[in-house]
C-alpha cells in the first residue's frame, strides 16, 4: 500500500509533472489552497485547469477555501517587497501550513507541494518552510527542487499537449501589478 500524500497545487503548469511522477509512487491527493491567487477569474481559472488534470487521471482533490482576505491580511505589512522576497515568504508559508494541517486532519502520511516547480520560486526556501512546518506538525515533507531532473520540460511539452491554460504572472495582486508594468514598458519600447 502506497502512502498517502497530499500534494499541494498551485496551477496547472507547475503541477502537472509533479503530479504525473507522485500518483506512481504514492496515494496522492491534490489540494488545492491559494488565497493569493487574483482577481478572482484568475483563481477560477487556475483551479479549473488543476480539477481539469485530476480529472483526467483519476486524482481525488481537495478545494481550499479561496480565503483572500487572510492573504491579505497576512502580507499587510510586506506588500510592497518584489516578487521573491519576504511578501513571497509568507504567502508560500501560509499555504504550506494549511495543506500540513489538512493532510493531519485527513490522515496523511505526508505532504508536498508543486510550488517549487515555478521559475519564479525559490526551492530552497520553500523546502526549507516545508520542512520547519512538517517538524512542527509532526508530519513529513516531501522536499524537491521539480524544477530539476527534466521536470521543467515534461510540464510544458504536457501543458502544450493538453491546451492548459498557462498564465503570465505568479499569482496576486502584486505581482499582477508587476506584470501589467513590465508589458506597459515592452510595449513602450517596441514603439
Amino acid at each position: 500500500m502506497s502512502q498517502k500524500l497530499l500534494l499541494h497545487a498551485c496551477c496547472a503548469p507547475c503541477s502537472i509533472a509533479v503530479i504525473d511522477e507522485l500518483r506512481h509512487a504514492y496515494d496522492v491527493t491534490v489540494f488545492f489552497y491559494n488565497p493569493n491567487l487574483f482577481p478572482d477569474t484568475e483563481y477560477e481559472k487556475r483551479k479549473r485547469e488543476v480539477v481539469r488534470v485530476c480529472g483526467e487521471w483519476g486524482i481525488p482533490m481537495i478545494d481550499g477555501d479561496h480565503e483572500s482576505a487572510v492573504w491579505e491580511e497576512l502580507v499587510g505589512g510586506v506588500r510592497q517587497e518584489r516578487e521573491g522576497g519576504p511578501r513571497c515568504a509568507a504567502c508560500t508559508l501560509l499555504r504550506l501550513s494549511k495543506t500540513a494541517e489538512r493532510a493531519l486532519a485527513d490522515g496523511f502520511e505526508l505532504f508536498a507541494t508543486s510550488l517549487t516547480s515555478s521559475s519564479r520560486k525559490n526551492a530552497t526556501v520553500i523546502n526549507a518552510q516545508g520542512q520547519a512546518v512538517g517538524r512542527a506538525k509532526g508530519l513529513e515533507f516531501l522536499d524537491k527542487d521539480w524544477k530539476k531532473d527534466g521536470h521543467t520540460e515534461k510540464g510544458r511539452q504536457m501543458v502544450a499537449e493538453r491546451k492548459i491554460y498557462r498564465q503570465n504572472y505568479c499569482g496576486c495582486r502584486f505581482s499582477y501589478q508587476e506584470m501589467l508594468e513590465r508589458q506597459k514598458q515592452k510595449a513602450e519600447s517596441a514603439g
